[in-house]
Order: structure tokens, then C-alpha cells, then sequence
């Protein structure tokens, strides 16, 4: 079994300010184009040819862009798919979210609730009800539809998905041209480093790589002006990793100082709060020094640099000790809550900054990236008081200092520790999320 994993390559010295200038003038070709695939075809009038998406492929090839931008076809087209991944995505985004209200209001009962899904599932009906049209199924459907429709208000029904659409659905946009995809047909690898196609016929730019890798897929290339160089996303597929050993089923809690504390008391990424904090402090003040000079302010390319370096140490840091925990624990399967959104702010500015520099969805990523390479499944329980209820007998207790601490039988122990087993115990009763 393979599982795919993103590799990152790297540009060997300064990319020139000619050549800088040709790949700058791709990626805002790639950006135009993906904001007028968003303006087009993010509406409700195209749901229905999204899938598969060659209806839009042939009406953008009508549409005389690329001959407009003079934009060859190995960036046009991945920059018009890449525009339609990020459209469904953001209509799959909308109805998870509509869906999650629905299931909150005790407003609906459980025929209207049904009903609400049924419309959301089928993309026909989902569409004709967005667009204010008679609903048209197959005769397949058409049965379970009527069904469903004489149980309940559908003009009722029907009206609170269109609020809930309107309030909630955005269309994308691609603010700046960050970089652009290229297919295997636009770059070869040779001498050292990478060659990619560029506007000009039969002309290509030359981008030496820090190593000797070479690969043959779809890649991703991020520019980084300021600092004149490239950063090349490349996926593959990788054998998942077999472990006869890693059979333990263990809950964890995840922490802004400690990064990872096990049920059973070990710890992982003990200094994550010493890497974080530093950051912190660094970016208030360049913050702070950069709006008190703001008109003589020479330029960000030492900030960036600076930025970048300790965001990568802190990467690095935080891949060893996940390593470190799948070796040393061997789990088999990891219980853990669902983290919660960013929460609003708080009377400590400077705690609310660190909060809002906190590495979780870097760390999240990386753990569920890891476990899949290494077979290892993560179980998500519910979480609701897990912070607050003794481990031992079940009691409410208070948290102070670090130490949970129980009203019940008076028990104290770490406060991770404690919720890390909770969440053991959740996730071995079934309370998990489906």
C-alpha cells in the first residue's frame, strides 16, 4: 500500500532578476487566470458543470484568454483545474457547514433534517433549489424525493437553504501570484538543477537545485522574490511502512509548551513552548519596529530571511520528537480531540499573540502525515468538559497551575496527563467523532 507525501526541493544560489521577472509574470498570468475561472464559475448557475469539469475546459479554450495572455498550455489548463479543485472545495466547505448547523438546530425535526440532507446530497436537486427551478431527478430518485417532499414544508425547507448558502458560500480568489503548477511536460530535470518552460517558444529558464533529485509528476512551484529563489512541492508515493510491534492504543493531549503528553505521562516536544515563545517575542517586535519606521523602513529581506530560518528550526523540532513518540510508543491507534478554532481575544495581549502563532495545524498535519506512512490510525473522541473530569473516579475538578485537581475525591495529578487519559478512555468506550 502507498500513501502520498509532498517533497520539497530547493533553488541552488539567486535566481537572476531576468529570470525572476519571467517566472513572476507566469505565476500573475496563473493568478488571472484562476480569479477569472473563480468570477465565471463559482456561482450557483454552475454546479452542475463541475463535474467533470470538461464543459468549463472547453468554454475557457473558447474564451480567447490564453491567447490574450499569450500563456502556454501546460500553465492555461492546470490553472483552469486548480481554479475548479479550489471551487469544489469551497462548495464542499459550505454545505459541511450548513450541514453542522442543521444537525445543531432543534428547530427541525427529523423528516425536515432528512429532506434538508437528501438536497444537499444530490448535486441536481441541490443546484435546482439554489437556482429557484422545479426539481428534476431521474426516475430512480424521483420516488424517494416525493417521499421525503410530503412529510414536510418544502417552500419552508427550501428558502432556509438558500439563506443558509447566501450567508455562507464565498467565491475564491487569489489575492497575488504566488507560484503555479507544471505538468511533467513543462520542465525536465538536467545539469544540477531544473529547466521550465517559459512564454517565449522553445525558450526555457535554467534553475539550479540544491539536489540531484529527479522526478516525473506534477509539481508545484512557490517564488519567493524577496529573496530570488523557488521552492518546488513535489508529491509522491511512498510503501506505507509495516510495524508488527505498533499495536498500542494510547490518548493524547496536545499542548502549546509540551507538545504532546501521552496517558501515560510521557511527554514529547518539551521545549516546543521555548521555540514558540521566542518566535513570538521576535515577531511583536519587528512588528512594533517595523510600524514605528514605516517610511524609512529599508525592506523586508532580512525579516523574511530571519522569519523563515526560525520557522523552519521550529518545523524541525517539531518532526524529531514526532518521530521520537511513534518509536518510543509503537501505537497502533492515537485517540485525540478535534482542536478547537482559534478562540477571540483575551485581556493578555501577548498571550494572545502566541496563541495566534501557535504551530497546531503545522503539527496536526505532520502527525496525520506520519501515522498514515506508518499505518498508524488517529480516532478523533468527543470532547466536550474532557479538560475538566477526573480521570480516576469521573468527578468535576478545576485546573490551576498545571495540576488538575478534583472536587470528587480529591485526587491531583498533570494537568495533560490527565486529559490524555480521558481521551483513552473515550475513544476505548466509542465516544468518538464519525
Amino acid at each position: 500500500m502507498f500513501v502520498c507525501k509532498t517533497v520539497h526541493q530547493y533553488s541552488k544560489g539567486e535566481i537572476s532578476d531576468e529570470d525572476m521577472a519571467k517566472l513572476k509574470e507566469i505565476a500573475e498570468d496563473y493568478r488571472t487566470v484562476k480569479n477569472y475561472v473563480y468570477s465565471r464559475y463559482s456561482g450557483v448557475g454552475s454546479l452542475e458543470k463541475l463535474y467533470p469539469g470538461y464543459t468549463i475546459q472547453n468554454e475557457m479554450t473558447g474564451s480567447g484568454l490564453r491567447g490574450t495572455l499569450k500563456m502556454p498550455s501546460v500553465y492555461f489548463y492546470l490553472a483552469v483545474f486548480d481554479a475548479l479543485g479550489d471551487i469544489k472545495s469551497q462548495w464542499t466547505r459550505t454545505k459541511n457547514k450548513v450541514l453542522e448547523l442543521l444537525g445543531k438546530n432543534e428547530g427541525f425535526s427529523a423528516e425536515e433534517k432528512h429532506y434538508l440532507r437528501f438536497l444537499m446530497k444530490v448535486t441536481n436537486a441541490f443546484s435546482s433549489v439554489l437556482r429557484r427551478e422545479p426539481i428534476a431527478l431521474p426516475r430512480e430518485m424521483e420516488g424517494k424525493y416525493r417521499e421525503l417532499a410530503e412529510k414536510v414544508d418544502e417552500e419552508k425547507l427550501q428558502n432556509y437553504l438558500c439563506r443558509q448558502v447566501r450567508k455562507y458560500h464565498k467565491k475564491p480568489y487569489a489575492a497575488q501570484g504566488a507560484g503555479f503548477s507544471l505538468s511533467a511536460k513543462a520542465y525536465r530535470y538536467e545539469n544540477h538543477g531544473i529547466s521550465i518552460a517559459s512564454k517565449e517558444k522553445r525558450k526555457r529558464i535554467f534553475i539550479p537545485l540544491t539536489d540531484n533529485c529527479q522526478y516525473k509528476s506534477q509539481i508545484y512551484l512557490k517564488i519567493n522574490p524577496g529573496e530570488h529563489s523557488v521552492q518546488i512541492h513535489v508529491p509522491v508515493n511512498v510503501e506505507m511502512k509495516s510495524h508488527e510491534d505498533y499495536q498500542n492504543r494510547i490518548g493524547i493531549s496536545l499542548g502549546m509548551y509540551t507538545m504532546l503528553t501521552v496517558d501515560n505521562g510521557n511527554g514529547y516536544g518539551e521545549d516546543l513552548g521555548k521555540y514558540q515563545t521566542e518566535y513570538a517575542d521576535w515577531m511583536r517586535a519587528q512588528t512594533a519596529s517595523y510600524y514605528r519606521n514605516r517610511e524609512s523602513n529599508p525592506g523586508r529581506k532580512k525579516y523574511l530571511a530571519k522569519k523563515h530560518r526560525m520557522t523552519e528550526t521550529m518545523h524541525s523540532y517539531i518532526n524529531h520528537e514526532l518521530n521520537r513518540f511513534l518509536e518510543e510508543e509503537k501505537p497502533g491507534v492515537i485517540y485525540l480531540v478535534k482542536l478547537p478554532k482559534n478562540q477571540g481575544g483575551g485581556i493578555n495581549r501577548k498571550i494572545n499573540n502566541s496563541v495566534a502563532l501557535w504551530q497546531r495545524g503545522y503539527i496536526r498535519g505532520r502527525l496525520e502525515q506520519k501515522c498514515k506512512e506508518h499505518g498508524v490510525e488517529i480516532v478523533e473522541v468527543l470532547g466536550k468538559d474532557i479538560s475538566n473530569i477526573c480521570s480516576d473516579c469521573g468527578g468535576m475538578g478545576s485546573r490551576k497551575d498545571g495540576v488538575f485537581r478534583c472536587g470528587s475525591c480529591g485526587g491531583e495529578l498533570e494537568e495533560k496527563v490527565n486529559t490524555a487519559r480521558n481521551v483513552l478512555k473515550r475513544g476505548m468506550e466509542g465516544k468518538v467523532l464519525k
